[in-house]
């Protein structure tokens, strides 16, 4: 079993279970999204003393421990699972917890550091021209870019933020742009 140095950050109990069920590794619980103050300073010493994988529910109060984390500890690593990766045999509910432990051991493998202070080379116009924002299908693509890019499923405004925080360049993005649409010819 792969032991991960970095310390990984989830929502809650149930999430440590099944991160533990996939590798070895320290984990610092949320408890949801009404994180408090003296987590965040737990993740803050531990981004400085071993570093950092957030690892959240793809849903939205995963997206806003997220965006908090983001705020307060720069240079943290991001790791994603999509929505359906994340959905229990059951149906009911999404998250973590219910990831296998191949999908949290890929997600962990694929984790990127974010940088607010990355040069936009990709325009909102990119995104427009590429069919990720607006028109019938964009939902679908993005949640494929996502995939590719490792960057998560997000909105149309997030995957503009989030190709910028992550430092994706024109090439890889024009690269998983054409993935996707070779994928729909072929479907």
């Amino acid at each position: 079993m792969d032991k991960i140095k970095e310390i990984i950050v989830v929502e809650g109990k149930d999430d440590t279970v099944a991160i533990n069920r996939a590798v070895i590794a320290d984990t610092i619980e949320t408890n949801g999204s009404a994180i408090n103050e003296s987590v965040l300073q737990q993740i803050q010493h531990a981004q400085d003393t071993r570093g950092v994988i957030v690892l959240t529910d793809p849903d939205f109060p995963g997206q806003k421990i997220r965006g908090i984390i983001t705020d307060r500890v720069p240079g943290c690593k991001h790791a994603f699972i999509t929505k359906k990766e994340g959905q229990p045999k059951s149906g009911r509910g999404i998250g973590v917890e219910h990831a296998s432990p191949a999908v949290i051991r890929k997600a962990l493998k694929g984790a990127q550091t974010t940088n607010e202070q990355a040069v936009e080379e990709i325009s909102l116009q990119d995104l427009f021209d590429a069919g990720l924002i607006g028109g019938k299908g964009a939902r679908e693509r993005r949640e494929q870019i996502g995939q590719i890019l490792k960057i998560g499923f997000t909105n149309g405004k997030q995957l503009y933020k989030r190709l910028k925080m992550f430092q994706i360049t024109q090439e890889k993005f024009a690269e998983a742009v054409t993935q996707v649409k070779q994928e729909e010819k072929d479907a």
